[in-house]
């Protein structure tokens, strides 16, 4: 399985942005966003199940949207109201589990990073 993000860039604050990751090969059961800042640890944004249940992190509730296409295999990640501390590499990531969890370590596969930045 191999993940492919894209859709992130530059925006200002109270901007939007909306980011897909599409995997190829099998089904995903589980389908999460993670992001990392400059000199902080990749934290959990949201994540999603092939049942359609969601997880948000705290400061993404409200601001954020994960949604998919089990028949294109695509996540998607819906980001308003954005603001400069949401500038980071945001990254997709799978696994097999139907357990959406918000630990790094329990998903198997990443994508490669995307960019986003936020201006004031």
């Amino acid at each position: 399985v191999q993940l492919q993000a894209s859709g992130g860039g530059l925006v200002r604050t109270g901007g939007s942005l909306r980011l897909s990751c599409a995997a190829s090969g099998r089904t995903i059961n589980v389908m999460g966003w993670f992001r990392q800042a400059p000199g902080k640890e990749r934290e959990f944004v949201a994540g999603i199940n092939k049942n359609i249940y969601r997880l948000y992190a705290d400061f993404a509730k409200g601001r954020f949207t994960i949604s998919r296409d089990n028949l294109k295999n695509t996540v998607y990640l819906q980001m308003d109201n954005l603001a400069p501390e949401d500038t980071a590499v945001y990254y997709c990531a799978a696994r097999q589990s139907l357990l959406v969890t918000s630990t790094p370590a329990d998903y198997t596969v990443w994508g490669q990073g995307t960019q986003v930045t936020v201006s004031s």
